[in-house]
C-alpha cells in the first residue's frame, strides 16, 4: 500500500496547500478506500449469509487453500490506483473533471452494454481455450465455490486485459470531453458491485424483479447464473448481461432451475452450536466475518489494526446497538451440521459484575433459540461458562428443566487433553491456577495416578483439599523448581521468572498465558486437531493453529456424535476416559504439531 504514498501526498499537497482546484484527482485515494470498504462489506455479508444457509447455491464449502489463494484481493485496487494516478498525469483531460455530466453517464452506460459486454464475452470464451485456460484462467476457476473476492483473483495478464476492456467507456468520455467524476468512479463502483454480487454463494435477486420486467433476464445476471459457470465451466460466459449467452446459445440449461431452487432454500438449522463471544475490540477482524486472511491465521496483535480505530469503534457501537447473538461459521462433519454463534460481548465485560444479567440473558436467549431450531447440543465456549456467571451453565438447565438441547461445558474433554499433554514419566507438577472445575478434576486425577500436585497459595490448597477430600499427593509448597507447571491465563511475568530453565507450561484455561520466557516451553490451551472430514473449516479459532479446535468445542461435537442425552454443566462432569476414547475414535487427534516450543 505504501507504493501509492508519493501520489497521495502530492495530490493532498496540491489540493490543500497550493490550492489547486482539482477535486476529481484529489478523490482518487478516497475512492480507493471506498472500493476496499465496499469489497469488505460484500465479504462479510456473503460469509454471514452462507453460514446461515438460506438461499445458498453450492453446498460445498471453502478451505484454507482457497483463502490463501485469494488473500491478495486488494492488489487489483492498488493496481488500478497506480493507473489512475499515471493517467491523470499523462492525459490532460483526465484532471479537473466536473462532478457530474448526464451525457457522460449515459454514454458510459451505452458503451458498457455494447462494446464492453460483447468483447468480454468473446475474450472470456477465448480464455477457456485449453491453451490459455491452462496457463491463465484456470487460476480463477480453482475456486469452485465462489466468494465475492473470487471475482478479482486472476493472473496479472488477465488484470491488464480487463482494465483495458473497462477503460473503453472511461477513455472515450475523457477524449470527447463528457467525462465526470461520477461517470468514472460510478462506473468502477458498478463493476465492483456486480462482480461481488455475482460471485456470492447465495441467491439474492428477488423473482419479482423478473416478473415485473421479463427482459431483465437478458440484461442482468444472478449469483446462481454465474455459479454455474464455475461448476460447469463451458456455459454462462457473459460478464453481467446474459444476452450474449442467449444469442450464442451458451446458456446453461439448468440456470432457471438453480435460480428458483436457491431462492426457495430455507435457513439451515444446525445439529450442534458452539456459543462463544468476542474477545477484544480488534478480535472482530479475526472473526470469519472480518478479514479472511486474518481469520485464517492464529490471532495475534497487528500494529496496523490500531490505525483502524474509527472502524473498531464503529463495530463496538454496532455490537452494542444490535445486542444479539450472530452466526459466523457453518461446518459439516459426518451427518452433522455445525454452527458457531457469537455473543456480542467482550472479555472485559465478563469481568464486570453488573454485566452478568445482560450476558446471562443473551446466553439464555441463544439456548432457547437453539432449542426452537432443534439443536441437539450447545457447547459453551470461552467465558460463557464462568463459575461466577452461570455455574458452568447449570443456571439455564435449572431454569429450563425440560430442555431437549444438551448444554455442554466441555470440561471433561479439557481435563482429558491436559492429562494426556503431561510428559510421560512426570512424578510431580506445580498447579498454578485458580482451582476451578477443570483444575480440581485434573488435580484429583493426577493424585490418584500417584503424581504429586503442589500448590503455592494456601487458599488454593484448602479449596482443592475441600473439593476432593484428603489426598496425600496434594502438597502445599513454596518451591518453584518443578519441570511441569499447570497454569491458567493469570500466570504473570514475575511468577514465570521463578521457573527453572526448560520448564513446561501447560495451560488448562480457555485463554493462554502471556509467554515471557524464551528458555521455557509453552503448550497450547486444551485443543484437538480436527479430522480431515470436517468440511468448510477456513478460519482459525482464536489463537489456535489451522484445523485445530478447542477441547470445549470438540466436546460438544463428540457429545452429538455419540448421542449422549445428558447435560454436562454445573458440578457434573462426563467420564474423562470415555470421552477421550470417543474423541479419538471419531478422528480427532492430540495436538502433535510442535506446540510445546520455545517462545521466539
Amino acid at each position: 500500500h505504501v507504493i501509492l504514498a508519493p501520489w497521495v501526498i502530492q495530490n493532498l499537497y496540491s489540493y490543500v496547500v497550493r490550492g489547486e482546484n482539482d477535486l476529481s484527482s484529489f478523490l482518487i485515494f478516497p475512492f480507493l478506500l471506498w472500493r476496499m470498504i465496499h469489497n469488505q462489506l460484500w465479504i462479510s455479508l456473503s460469509r454471514y449469509r452462507t453460514a446461515k444457509g438460506s438461499n445458498r447455491i453450492v453446498d460445498k464449502g471453502i478451505e484454507f487453500h482457497q483463502v490463501d489463494r485469494e488473500r491478495n484481493w486488494d492488489d487489483q485496487i492498488l493496481f488500478s490506483g497506480i493507473l489512475f494516478y499515471i493517467l491523470s498525469m499523462v492525459i490532460p483531460k483526465a484532471t479537473h473533471l466536473p462532478m457530474w455530466r448526464s451525457d457522460g453517464v449515459i454514454l458510459t452506460m451505452l458503451l458498457h452494454a455494447g462494446p464492453v459486454e460483447f468483447l468480454y464475452y468473446w475474450l472470456h470464451r477465448l480464455l477457456h481455450h485449453h491453451y490459455l485456460y491452462s496457463r491463465y484462467h484456470s487460476h480463477h476457476h480453482s475456486s469452485i465455490v465462489t466468494e465475492p473476492i473470487t471475482s478479482v483473483i486472476h493472473p496479472f495478464a488477465e488484470h491488464i486485459s480487463y482494465f483495458m476492456l473497462f477503460s473503453i467507456p472511461m477513455l472515450t468520455t475523457l477524449f470527447i470531453g463528457t467525462a465526470s467524476a461520477a461517470s468514472i468512479y460510478g462506473y468502477i463502483t458498478f463493476i465492483d458491485f456486480m462482480n461481488n454480487m455475482g460471485h456470492c454463494n447465495f441467491e439474492l435477486i428477488p423473482n419479482w424483479l423478473f416478473s415485473i420486467f421479463p427482459p431483465l433476464k437478458y440484461l442482468m445476471y444472478t449469483p446462481s447464473f454465474h455459479s454455474l459457470h464455475h461448476t460447469q465451466f463451458r456455459t454462462n460466459y457473459s460478464l453481467f448481461m446474459p444476452i450474449y449467452d442467449y444469442i450464442y446459445d451458451t446458456v446453461d440449461k439448468s440456470s432457471n432451475t438453480l435460480y428458483e431452487r436457491s431462492l426457495k432454500r430455507k435457513e439451515e438449522f444446525p445439529d450442534v452450536v458452539h456459543l462463544t463471544h468476542i474477545t477484544s475490540p480488534q478480535s472482530i477482524y479475526h472473526l470469519r466475518l472480518g478479514f479472511p486472511y486474518l481469520a485464517s491465521s492464529p490471532e495475534t496483535s497487528k500494529w496496523y489494526l490500531c490505525l483502524m480505530w474509527p472502524v473498531t469503534l464503529g463495530t463496538m457501537m454496532l455490537t452494542w446497538i444490535y445486542g444479539r447473538t450472530f452466526v459466523v461459521e457453518r461446518l459439516r462433519f459426518d451427518k452433522l451440521t455445525l454452527q458457531t454463534w457469537v455473543i456480542p460481548k467482550y472479555n472485559i465485560q465478563y469481568f464486570r459484575r453488573y454485566q452478568n444479567q445482560s450476558i446471562n440473558h443473551m446466553i439464555e436467549v441463544a439456548i432457547l433459540e437453539a432449542e426452537q431450531k432443534g439443536v441437539k447440543v450447545l457447547s459453551l465456549g470461552l467465558l460463557n461458562q464462568g463459575e461466577g456467571l452461570n455455574r458452568y451453565g447449570e443456571l439455564y438447565v435449572h431454569k429450563h428443566p425440560k430442555l431437549k438441547t444438551m448444554v455442554v461445558d466441555g470440561s471433561s474433554l479439557a481435563v482429558a487433553v491436559v492429562l494426556n499433554s503431561i510428559p510421560k514419566g512426570t512424578t510431580e507438577v506445580l498447579l498454578r491456577s485458580t482451582p476451578n472445575k477443570v483444575a480440581c478434576a485434573i488435580a484429583l486425577a493426577l493424585c490418584q495416578r500417584g503424581i504429586r500436585v503442589a500448590t503455592i497459595l494456601k487458599e488454593d490448597y484448602e479449596k482443592l483439599k475441600a473439593s476432593f477430600g484428603s489426598e496425600h499427593n496434594l502438597v502445599l509448597s513454596n518451591n518453584y523448581s518443578f519441570k511441569t507447571w499447570l497454569v491458567d491465563d493469570g500466570l504473570n511475568e514475575e511468577e514465570q521468572k521463578k521457573a527453572i530453565k526448560g520448564t513446561v507450561f501447560i495451560p488448562l484455561s480457555q485463554f493462554p498465558p502471556k509467554k515471557k520466557r524464551k528458555d521455557c516451553f509453552y503448550h497450547s490451551t486444551p485443543a484437538m486437531v480436527a479430522p480431515k472430514s470436517l468440511e468448510n473449516l477456513d478460519s482459525c479459532e482464536n489463537w489456535l493453529p489451522r484445523r485445530v479446535i478447542s477441547a470445549w468445542r470438540a466436546a460438544g461435537i463428540v457429545h452429538a456424535l455419540e448421542g449422549w442425552n445428558v447435560h454436562e454443566c454445573g458440578c457434573s462432569m462426563f467420564n474423562v476416559d470415555k470421552i477421550w476414547q470417543a474423541t479419538l475414535q471419531h478422528g480427532f487427534k492430540p495436538l502433535t504439531i510442535p506446540v510445546a516450543m520455545k517462545n521466539s
